[in-house]
């Protein structure tokens, strides 16, 4: 397992920060962003002058932080992670962590393994549901997964093992996967400074930029405008929709041919932060 003994001893300069960049892991009762809710979480802060950092509550004796997702954790999800109806009953709801961790993250980019897709978009409900007005504007995104799977193609076990030389032991719990993704991010920004590769469609694809911002975008798949991928950027920044009928369309438009459409959004069982993009597109309507 790797341990605070050996982040002490990583080369952080590979990392070009410009602001602190927080690697973090969430362990959730589920994938659906609507109705799951987070079980466990662990955040690791590398600032630019190389310190690290773990959230408060991750410096017990546990190394960790168990939530209270308040309902039930489906007995195959707990199979995978570990962590039971009984581990997290007497836990803090993530509404009496949600302003210390806001503190936390405050001006940091983010980071971890799948975060683009999956922590970071639960992570954002988590806030918006607790009334924290969490955004990723001007943040740097840094999916570790993203240039894993496009230089090697592989999981975050193998991508420990093919570039740390390393076995995971405790996968599936936050910390160890939150140490493990951060020393993979090293090994990548080293091993990939002068590598390019082909695409399936014949383009060059690296080196892997060490500047975050270059990085950030390095990581994109798509830029999506929220974070479960309802609506995308065109090249004019403009918002688009990413489903249904009215996809590929602006929001703007469709919105001004149907303002009922806001209502329907609003009401429906889509995502806070997709609601959160809506309700800034209908408010730049009006300025």
């Amino acid at each position: 397992m790797v341990g605070m003994f050996e982040l002490a001893a990583m080369n952080f300069s590979m990392l070009h920060l410009k602001k602190p960049l927080v690697i973090f892991d969430l362990e959730t009762t589920g994938t659906d962003l609507s109705k799951d809710r987070i079980v466990e979480l662990a955040m690791i802060k590398v600032s630019p002058d190389g310190t690290v950092e773990k959230k408060p509550e991750q410096r017990g004796p546990e190394h960790r932080v168990l939530i209270n997702p308040e309902r039930p954790i489906p007995i195959e999800t707990s199979l995978i992670h570990g962590i039971y109806d009984a581990d997290v009953a007497d836990k803090p709801t993530f509404r009496q962590y949600a302003k210390s961790m806001s503190e936390f993250i405050e001006g940091c980019d983010l980071g971890g393994f799948n975060s683009n897709r999956f922590d970071v978009p639960f992570l954002a409900e988590e806030f918006l549901r607790a009334g924290i007005d969490f955004g990723v504007e001007g943040r740097n995104l840094i999916d570790v997964q993203n240039i894993f799977h496009m230089m090697e193609q592989r999981t975050l076990r193998a991508a420990f093992r093919f570039y740390c030389d390393k076995e995971l032991d405790g996968a599936h719990e936050a910390l160890p996967d939150t140490e493990a993704t951060l020393e993979v991010l090293l090994a990548q920004l080293e091993r990939y400074e002068t590598t390019v590769v082909k695409a399936s469609n014949g383009d060059d694809i690296g080196p892997v930029p060490v500047d975050m911002d270059a990085l950030h975008i390095f990581c994109q798949r798509q830029r999506f405008a929220d974070l479960a991928g309802r609506f995308v950027y065109d090249d004019a920044d403009q918002v688009l929709f990413n489903f249904g009928q009215h996809k590929g369309k602006t929001v703007e438009s469709i919105l001004r041919a149907n303002p009922g459409y806001f209502g329907w959004m609003m009401g429906a069982d889509f995502p806070e932060y997709t609601k959160r993009v809506l309700r800034k597109v209908q408010e730049s309507m009006k300025s």
